[in-house]
């Protein structure tokens, strides 16, 4: 049974030039993955990670944003739900149940990191394999995609920003013919991006909490590669959050509130909703209506 959900505030959070994170928060990467040559700085992450720790961005950053850079799940569009609710089905037939200290660490991995964490952490990888587990889900996920609503705000935040010139984009780990069943009924939205980073990228050679999308999506702006301390990345997981401070841009975290706080430490802001967000605290063009 999960929690009784914990409601979130907007809040503001002030780092130390090093933050210590819950051993929780990282997962190793799943065992068994092919060995896959990686850049110079997703090297670096894999030895920070080791240590359970990283570099914070100062409060610099404030003030100084010029480009914006957006996950897609769970934090536009609300897709996250599809994969919980398919995930329970299939531990059900195995007489387990699906939790969010599990749901927690794959958020925004590839999709054969999350599944080979699935079966190893749930048990039941002597019956069923990362591949196995894949492809049952994708055949599941296949009528829902095509559904996905947006997260409150998300329309509201990224016009006003398209709108005001601020250049933006999307860094996903949705693999292309996922992202396309997910943004069937959203496209004029999505049109508005600069540009948008998909899992299957052939520079994304690490999915989150690697650096490589991020980064990837910095080096695409007409200007690029932008200064990641000029970055705001907007997140709903913590794998995505970790990316972000590996790439050294600035984050604002949106959970879920049914994700436990301690996942939350890292970020520079963490809101409710992206209703909850005010450009001017980032020196980013104010809304202009009231309901902020």
């Amino acid at each position: 049974m999960l929690a009784s959900p914990t409601r979130f505030v907007a809040q503001r959070i002030t780092l130390r030039s090093s933050n210590t994170i819950p051993t929780s928060f990282i997962p190793p990467f799943p065992r068994g993955l092919p060995q896959r040559s990686v850049t110079k700085a997703s090297a670096r992450i894999v030895a920070a990670m080791s240590t359970t720790s990283v570099n914070a961005v100062t409060d610099a950053g404030r003030g100084s944003i010029t480009h914006v850079i957006f996950d897609m799940d769970g934090l536009l569009l609300d897709t996250e739900k599809f994969y919980t609710e398919v995930q329970e089905k299939i531990l059900a037939r195995y007489n387990k149940t699906f939790d969010w200290s599990l749901k927690a660490k794959m958020m925004g991995r590839k999709a054969i990191e999350a599944a080979t964490l699935f079966v190893e952490e749930c048990g039941i990888s002597d019956s069923l394999s990362p591949e196995a587990f894949i492809v049952e889900r994708e055949s599941m996920l296949q009528d829902l995609f095509p559904t996905s609503d947006l997260m409150p705000g998300a329309s509201r935040l990224l016009r006003h920003l398209h709108g005001k010139g601020i250049p933006i984009c999307v860094a996903t780990g949705t693999h292309t013919r996922h992202f396309d069943l997910k943004t069937q009924r959203h496209r004029e939205l999505f049109s508005l991006m600069h540009h948008i980073v998909r899992g299957d990228d052939p520079e994304v050679k690490q999915g989150k909490p690697a650096p490589d999308g991020f980064l990837a999506a910095a080096r695409r702006f007409e200007d690029g590669p932008v200064d990641p301390r000029k970055a705001l990345v907007f997140e709903d997981a913590p794998s995505g959050v970790m990316a972000a401070k590996n790439a050294g841009m600035n984050v604002i975290m949106v959970p879920d509130p049914r994700l436990d706080k301690s996942y939350c430490t890292v970020a520079d802001q963490v809101l409710a909703s992206l209703l909850h967000f005010k450009p001017e605290e980032w020196g980013l063009p104010p809304f202009e209506d009231s309901q902020n």
